[in-house]
């Protein structure tokens, strides 16, 4: 079993009374509990998001050692200009359609 240390720590009164609902509630055993799945969390959360920084930072490297032409501005910007088109042109059919069929 690991070693427990013991700390005080202060919450806002708002995070205290949602500590001890949840205790109340039955969801937990105790408030050190609730603490202790909080930190959990947290820590999952910081090491996600490390992973995520360490693989934007590989992909930033892998980038700037690409030597090739890459693709010019023009062309990033218009695929989306021409899916975007296709939609309003779709929609607009079927808004003429609708205004045309007898009701």
């Amino acid at each position: 079993m690991p070693s427990i240390e013991k700390i005080s720590i202060a919450l806002p009164s708002e995070m205290a009374s949602m500590v001890r609902e949840a205790v109340e509630a039955g969801e937990y055993s105790s408030s050190s509990e609730v603490v202790r799945e909080a930190l959990r969390d947290w820590s999952d959360k910081r090491t996600l998001r490390e992973k995520g920084l360490e693989e934007l930072r590989r992909v930033w490297r892998q980038a700037l050692e690409d030597n090739s032409p890459g693709v010019s501005p023009h062309d990033v910007f218009e695929r989306p200009e021409r899916k975007y088109q296709a939609i309003a042109n779709a929609a607009s059919k079927r808004y003429e359609c609708a205004a045309n069929s007898p009701a």
